[in-house]
């Protein structure tokens, strides 16, 4: 049935949250900011409030990646340099990679009975780093991310772009997989194209982006697919 999958990049094959943890806390020390837990968990709802409302396009990618760590800066007393902070957090973030439980595996399989295409709304410096790291971009017919292309998922300019890149395309037998209800699954339905979430936690979804299907984790993927 399916012949096109759009995979999501982090938290759906590499875990974006370790290597947050890990880059936050590297930079934050730097910053003369001891990162405990609880200091890298606000950072981490920060950084995804931020990102939510680039999603609504309510801040540019730029305001995204420096005003998170003014925001943070701000409710920690610190005076920095939020840009420049940016700047090294970016740096650390772009090193290494870390996979999922069963992510490589699921990828390097799925890529011999379908034409895979990552789609990421991640900085390109960071996304492209992290690929090369991890390996696995042998495995995509084309890589998109919307730095690169002036889009950001969920809109509809996004998935068109793509779309019309692509040889053969037909969107009754395409599907998005990934880990975001409001980038991921919202963006499916708005380009008009099957959703499935990765959701590890069983979380509820929203009523304006629930998925077609769901699994708990990538390596679910290919049996999913070989029952539809």
């Amino acid at each position: 049935m399916f012949e096109f999958l759009f995979i999501d990049l982090d938290d759906t094959i590499l875990d974006f949250k370790k290597a947050e943890f890990v880059a936050v806390q590297k930079t934050l020390k730097a910053f003369g900011i001891e990162p405990t837990p609880e200091v890298c968990q606000r950072y981490s709802e920060i950084n995804q409030l931020h990102w939510e409302a680039m999603e609504r396009k309510e801040l540019t990618r730029e305001q995204v990646l420096v005003g998170r760590f003014k925001m943070l800066f701000d409710e920690q007393g610190v005076d920095g340099d939020p840009a420049e902070c940016s700047r090294q957090y970016g740096q650390n973030l772009a090193i290494g990679h870390y996979f999922l439980p069963g992510a490589e595996e699921a990828v390097k399989s799925l890529s011999g009975k379908y034409k895979l295409y990552l789609a990421s709304n991640g900085t390109s410096k960071v996304q492209w780093s992290r690929l090369e790291s991890a390996g696995i971009g042998k495995y995509f017919q084309e890589i998109f991310i919307s730095q690169e292309i002036g889009f950001n998922k969920p809109a509809k300019e996004y998935f068109d772009y793509c779309f019309a890149r692509i040889p053969g395309f037909d969107k009754e037998k395409t599907m998005i997989v990934g880990d975001s209800l409001s980038s991921d699954m919202l963006g499916g339905k708005n380009a008009g194209i099957a959703t499935c979430w990765v959701n590890p936690k069983n979380k509820k979804c929203s009523p304006e982006a629930c998925p077609d299907y769901q699994i708990e984790s990538l390596s679910q993927l290919e049996a999913l697919l070989e029952t539809l």
